[in-house]
This record gives C-alpha cells, sequence and structure tokens, in this order.
C-alpha cells in the first residue's frame, strides 16, 4: 500500500464520527417530506452543485414522489484544499431556469460564498423563486451573507472540517456513507 494511501486511510481512522448513517437516512426521510409538501404541485428544478451535492442529492431525490427535473452546475472555492479562495464556474445549468422554482442541492453550507454565488446566478436567470438544501450546516459567524441560512437542512455541525457523505478531504472520502470531524490539523 503506498505512503498516500495509508495516510488517507489514517485520517477516516483517527477522525471522529458526527453523523451515522441511521441519522443522516433519518434527516433524508423528514426532508423528502418537507420537499414533497413543498414542490409537488410545482415542477421544480433541483441544481445539484458538483460534486458535493452529488451524494446527498443521490440519495434524497429518489425519495421524492412527483415530477422533477434535475440538473447540475459546478462551482468551487476549494479545488482539493481545506480552506476556500476564490469562486471558479466550471459548469452552469444548462436547464432554462426562468420562471421555474428551483432548489439548490449542496452538501454543506459553511460560510456559503459559493451558494449565494448559485443563488444571484439564479435570480439573474430569472428564476421564479430559489430555495437551498443543504444536508450539514457549519455553525459559526463567518456566513457570506448575515444570518445566512440554508431553507431545508436537518444536520449541522461545529466549526471543524467535516469530509464523507459527499463532502471530501483532499478529493478523498466523499464516498463515506458517513459524517466525520476532521482530527488531524489542516
Amino acid at each position: 500500500m503506498s505512503t498516500q494511501l495509508q495516510r488517507l486511510n489514517q485520517v477516516k481512522a483517527d477522525a471522529i464520527l458526527l453523523h451515522d448513517k441511521v441519522k443522516i437516512d433519518s434527516a433524508l426521510a423528514r426532508l423528502s417530506e418537507f420537499l414533497t409538501q413543498d414542490y409537488a404541485d410545482k415542477d421544480p428544478v433541483f441544481l445539484v452543485v458538483m460534486n458535493g451535492g452529488f451524494i446527498f442529492a443521490g440519495n434524497l431525490l429518489p425519495k421524492l414522489n412527483f415530477p422533477l427535473q434535475i440538473d447540475y452546475c459546478h462551482a468551487t472555492r476549494y479545488r482539493g484544499d481545506t480552506q476556500g479562495s476564490q469562486l471558479e464556474w466550471k459548469v452552469e445549468p444548462h436547464t432554462n431556469l426562468a420562471n421555474r422554482h428551483v432548489v439548490i442541492v449542496d452538501d454543506i453550507l459553511d460560510e456559503g460564498h459559493t451558494l449565494n454565488a448559485i443563488i444571484q446566478d439564479c435570480i439573474k436567470r430569472q428564476a421564479a423563486s430559489v430555495k437551498t438544501l443543504v444536508l450539514v450546516e457549519k455553525i459559526h459567524e463567518r456566513k457570506a451573507v448575515h444570518n445566512m441560512k440554508a431553507d431545508y437542512c436537518e444536520l449541522t455541525t461545529p466549526d471543524e472540517y467535516v469530509f464523507g457523505y459527499g463532502m471530501d478531504y483532499n478529493h478523498y472520502w466523499r464516498n463515506c456513507e458517513a459524517i466525520y470531524i476532521l482530527n488531524q490539523p489542516c
């Protein structure tokens, strides 16, 4: 086994379990109820933010038993690092969002710079409404917009670096079925 793989395995072994699969599944069930109530009669577009929102969306959207469209965008501030920098658009939405109810799906609301940029882009595209759906919200006072909150969120994390269930550690461990707090220096 390579030194890099040993190091990555050690990162997970040292990590602190924050939310296990049972807790995540319960959160998905609650979110599907709220979303069904709010969007079953609206013909929404669920705009998945890559790469983080991929696993979350892939597990949540099949639980929604109403017609919807799925699109994606790819915007990043991390580029595999553990701290964000300048926003970079890699892929913009393909669906015409004008007069559509858009639900932006992402893994985590941390500071919210990326999420806020995507919200503003959807507004410019004349969406009928724009709501945010995240699996986890990080609790701190450094939000991009004062008092920024996700419209739909069921899990929180302290102000620590987390990975798993779509969130990565240096491009790895998105595939964990649980969410962990990094227990090593970033």
